[in-house]
């Protein structure tokens, strides 16, 4: 760059010369600035609105289930050869012990990439009886998180619910109209019969930035097909804790909710549990620079340099900085290699159940959150020149 400026410094310092020689105003001539080219990372920011009145339990178990899949499916998005950073917001709609003034919805998680803690929020969800104000949701979503600016980016909105659409005093155009302005993709999902979500209205919202509607059955389960590779995830997701190195004061505490998340994901089904292992297994997709050493320095070069001695565990206290080092890189390499094993027995395992999927393609097949939710970002991701294999 410094190249290119030179040209221009010395022809601005010429005129100076020769304006203060002659005194006499010099016919300025147009200059092209140069600027260099960025590459901004693509992003995929979805935002998740539930339904939590009394009827509701099913979806929020199915929302526990898929939250893996569907980073799992956002991370396989490749645009011009890099993988988006994905962010993920969580709302609850519908609670009738939430504030009656704004619409008894709640945000539960801003944008995040924190997915043990958005996992466990997931976890903590309950059902509690209210009115289901499909408008205000979409809206306050809209407006309280943080949208990406870019037009380029996938930002999009799932609402799920089996109440009429139009509830509540704020119109739902007037939260399509907010989604357009920001670029934002607005799907509803009605938990139910087709015909009856229509008679419900909510197929109107596929006017919100070119949305789609579809419907699901809220009780049925995640399909779970059992693969020879699923105990070899396992155990290697095992392993691949070990990798972690705490600091700060909430290292040791994160660290444990990360085998709770691993294990509440286990209670639901072994399938669930090997789709967390392998969003785990991408360091794309699974980053803890807030209270892991081996992320962190991967973030920052200067991480070792800066960090608080004080908030190590007790085995690194002692140890001096460069041996801190030599700590963090020899787990870097095991976690590299271990992510790897998991990375291609996955491809093993996705390769085993689309068999299995393919044999049994006449059988009828429940949709799900999951099965849905994956449908729509395949194909809505190919307009934002993410490719998904």
């Amino acid at each position: 760059m410094s190249l290119l400026l030179k040209p221009t410094v010395i022809a601005v310092s010429l005129f100076a010369a020769i304006s203060l020689l002659t005194e006499q105003p010099v016919e300025k001539k147009a200059t092209t600035l140069i600027v260099p080219k960025t590459n901004t990372a693509p992003k995929i920011q979805a935002a998740i609105l539930l339904d939590v009145s009394n009827s509701m339990d099913g979806l929020i178990e199915q929302a526990k289930a898929q939250l893996w899949n569907m980073v799992s499916v956002m991370g396989k998005a490749k645009c011009n050869d890099a993988t988006p950073e994905i962010e993920i917001a969580l709302y609850e709609y519908g609670r009738s012990n939430n504030d009656v003034k704004a619409g008894y919805v709640k945000q539960v998680s801003g944008f995040t990439t924190d997915l043990d803690k958005l996992s466990q929020q997931l976890f903590n969800l309950t059902t509690n009886g209210g009115d289901e104000y499909c408008g205000q949701v979409i809206y306050t979503s809209l407006k309280d998180l943080v949208w990406d600016s870019a037009s380029t980016n996938y930002k999009v909105i799932f609402i799920a619910g089996n109440e009429d659409f139009l509830q509540g005093n704020l119109l739902y155009t007037k939260a399509c109209n907010e989604a357009k302005k920001k670029g934002v993709i607005v799907n509803t999902i009605y938990c139910g019969d087709r015909m009856q979500g229509i008679r419900e209205h909510w197929n109107l919202s596929a006017e919100c930035g070119n949305g789609s509607f579809t419907n699901i059955n809220q009780d049925a389960k995640i399909e779970d097909i059992p693969t020879p590779y699923d105990s070899t995830i396992l155990a290697l997701n095992d392993k691949l804790n070990g990798t972690y190195l705490t600091f700060g004061a909430y290292g040791a505490t994160a660290h444990a909710a990360q085998a709770e998340v691993d294990q509440k994901n286990l209670k639901i089904n072994k399938s669930v549990a090997v789709k967390r292992a392998a969003v785990k297994g991408k360091k794309e997709l699974y980053k803890n620079t807030t209270w892991d050493m081996v992320d962190a320095a991967e973030k920052d070069k200067d991480f070792v340099a800066k960090v608080d001695m004080k908030t190590l565990p007790d085995s690194l206290q002692k140890k001096s900085r460069k041996e801190i080092q030599q700590v963090i890189d020899l787990k870097t390499t095991e976690r590299n290699s271990i992510q790897k094993e998991i990375e291609t027995n996955n491809a093993k395992r996705e390769a085993y159940i689309a068999a299995e999927k393919k044999k049994a393609a006449n059988r009828n097949q429940n949709a799900t959150l999951e099965t849905e939710i994956e449908k729509i970002i395949k194909t809505q991701a190919v307009k934002f020149k993410m490719q998904i294999n």
